[in-house]
This record gives C-alpha cells, structure tokens and sequence, in this order.
C-alpha cells in the first residue's frame, strides 16, 4: 500500500529543503519523524509535517480499504522536492539603483509505501 502527500509553495529553497529530505529517503517512517524532530535546518519542521501527513494518509487509506494498519512497516519510498514560483522582490540600493531579491519556494512530495510491497526493504 502507498500514500503520499504534498506541500506546494513552500517558503523554503528547494535546496535547503533537499538537505533535509535526504536525510530522510529510503528510512522507516518512525525513525525518520525523529530525525527531523530533532534536526536544526529550519526546512525540517515542515518536512515532518509532510511525512506525518503522509502516514496518517496510509491509515485512512489502509482503513476505507479494510487493510490491517501497522505504523512500523511504512518507510518512505519517494521523497523529492521541485521548484515552486519565485517571487521576486526589489530593494532600493545606492545611486538610484535597484537589487532583485529572490524568494523561492518549494514543492515537497513525499511517499510512504509498506516494506512488504517492496521486496522486504
């Protein structure tokens, strides 16, 4: 069984964000909650959001197809993140000048599958 959620927009660079979604691809789902619990990148917080999100999909799921739910055997078999829009800002800067800022967002994807549909993982 597989469920997967997303988050779109993010105010998190899709670099920022991919440090901390490798940290996390390929791990059980439980120990990789406690890894971003704990992790000091600020793109962690909503990347936990993310595979709690994605977990509690795999229950809903496992429960409207009558499947027995056991939170230990989910791991994340996909997680990436892509580009989302730039908004770009200006500051005024000396001489009449003026400089871009860019604000860059993300799109998080994560999927959590069973070990037993993939091989035994």
């Amino acid at each position: 069984m597989e469920a997967k959620a997303m988050a779109r927009h993010l105010r998190v660079t899709p670099m920022k964000a991919r440090r901390v979604v490798d940290l996390v691809r390929g791990k059980d789902t439980v120990e990789a909650l406690a890894i971003l619990k704990f992790a000091r990148q600020g793109a962690s917080e909503p990347v936990y959001k993310i595979v709690a999100s994605a977990v509690a999909n795999a229950r809903v799921k496992a429960d409207r197809e009558g499947l027995a739910f056991d939170e230990d055997s989910l791991y994340i078999s996909e997680a990436y993140v892509d580009e989302g829009p730039t908004m770009k800002r200006f500051q005024p800067r000396a001489q009449g000048r003026a400089y871009r800022i860019d604000k860059r967002t993300s799109h998080v994807t994560v999927v959590v599958a069973t070990k037993d549909e993939k091989g035994g993982n």
